[in-house]
């Protein structure tokens, strides 16, 4: 394993081979460049621009989406009806409804569909509701 010099003794070699170590870093860049963008998930929503700056979250909150064609979402559920929405609410909402809950509606759903959700998770007993928007980018003169 060592190399020999010429008067016989062994002096062990200090080179670190970084060719595995490469081979290895390549491998995992490759994955994690095609898992990435599976990873995200949930309803593409336009949300509305507002000039209110953002809050910070402690808890990690319960979000409600409505998509263009007023398709709603809870969490990872994905195309449920007001009713179900009531229901999976009203099953979280017996255990904690301390926890904040955000709604993300986009700015082309009807208003009174809005107002319907935020009725329902009213109903389901959360007083800690929110809108999430997006942030305006203020044109300089």
């Amino acid at each position: 394993m060592g190399m020999s010099t010429g008067n016989g003794r062994k002096q062990l070699m200090a080179d670190i081979n970084v060719t595995p170590l490469v081979d290895v870093m390549l491998v995992l860049l490759i994955i994690f460049m095609i898992t990435a963008p599976m990873m995200t998930q949930g309803l593409d929503v336009d949300l509305p621009e507002t000039t209110a700056k953002s809050l910070r979250q402690d808890d990690d909150p319960i979000v409600v989406t409505i998509d263009k064609d007023g398709v709603i979402g809870l969490g990872n559920l994905e195309g449920i009806s007001q009713k179900v929405l009531l229901q999976e609410l009203a099953k979280v909402g017996s255990t904690d409804t301390d926890k904040p809950i955000y709604l993300k509606a986009d700015k082309a759903v009807p208003y009174g569909i809005v107002v319907s959700v935020m009725a329902d998770i009213k109903k389901a007993g959360f007083d800690k509701l929110g809108m999430v928007t997006q942030p305006s980018v203020e044109e300089k003169p």
